[in-house]
Order: structure tokens, then C-alpha cells, then sequence
């Protein structure tokens, strides 16, 4: 029984760590939240392979163009897709405690950005910074994770 405890009292603080550590991460589903309205605008999966994370828009919750938007304003091989299913942060990697050198496009104009997350301690809200050249010239959205 003493062995038992033992073990639990080991175990808990690592189980607590882990789960924070795993709370800041990007990885997961967030709410993202309209810098202009403050209102949910989409779903976007963020997803981790080899080091290197992308995020998909699974669900729109808000547009102007419809219930199923396509990116009229997109280039290439995404002109005309649908939004959903679009794959539109690219490339970004851990940098300490933020997520950066990758890309985040715009469905809205079709514009690519540089990108810079920043979770919060919690895991349960994150900077999104989209920015040309140097971060003061950009916007930030709020992401809400989702549960």
C-alpha cells in the first residue's frame, strides 16, 4: 500500500507536467476568434509532423460569402477552393516558447503572411500574428482552443 501511494505521489506532478506541457503546444483545435468583430470566424486544426506544424480550416463559422466560401482571392493551386479543408498555416516550427518561420494566409484576401504563435501558459488561448518583414507590421487574432 505505502509502495502505491509512493508511486502516486511520483506520478501526479509528472502527469501535471506533461499535461502542460502538451496545453501550450499549438497541436489541437482552435476557435478562431475576428480581430474586426471579436466574433468565432472558423475551425482550424493544427497538426505537428517531423517537428514542422500546419493547421487546416475544418469548419467556417462566419463568412460573408455564403455557407460554403471558396477562396476567390487565392492563388495557385488553392484559387477557388473551398475554404474548408484549406490548408492555410505552413511551415512553422518551434522557437522557444513561440511557433514562428512559417506562413498564414488570409482567405479573406488571399494574402500569405509570416507567422508567429504564441500559447498561453494555459494551453487555452493563442497569439496568432500575421505580419510582412518585421512583426510590428502585422495584426493579431486571439484563437480560442477548442475542447
Amino acid at each position: 500500500m505505502k509502495a502505491k501511494a509512493a508511486a502516486t505521489l511520483v506520478a501526479a506532478p509528472l502527469l501535471a507536467f506533461a499535461s502542460h506541457v502538451f496545453a501550450a503546444s499549438p497541436v489541437g483545435t482552435w476557435v478562431t476568434i475576428d480581430d474586426a468583430t471579436k466574433k468565432p470566424k472558423s475551425v482550424v486544426q493544427i497538426s505537428e509532423a517531423g517537428g514542422v506544424l500546419s493547421g487546416k480550416v475544418i469548419k467556417v463559422l462566419q463568412s460573408d460569402k455564403g455557407p460554403k466560401p471558396v477562396c476567390e482571392a487565392c492563388t495557385g493551386a488553392d484559387k477557388n477552393k473551398p475554404i474548408e479543408g484549406l490548408t492555410i498555416v505552413k511551415g512553422v516550427k518551434k522557437n522557444g516558447k513561440v511557433y514562428d518561420g512559417g506562413t498564414i494566409m488570409d482567405p479573406k484576401n488571399g494574402k500569405v503572411y509570416s507567422v508567429k504563435m504564441t500559447p498561453s501558459a494555459d494551453g487555452k488561448t493563442m497569439q496568432v500574428r500575421g505580419f510582412m518583414g518585421v512583426s510590428l507590421l502585422g495584426r493579431t487574432q486571439v484563437w480560442q482552443r477548442q475542447n
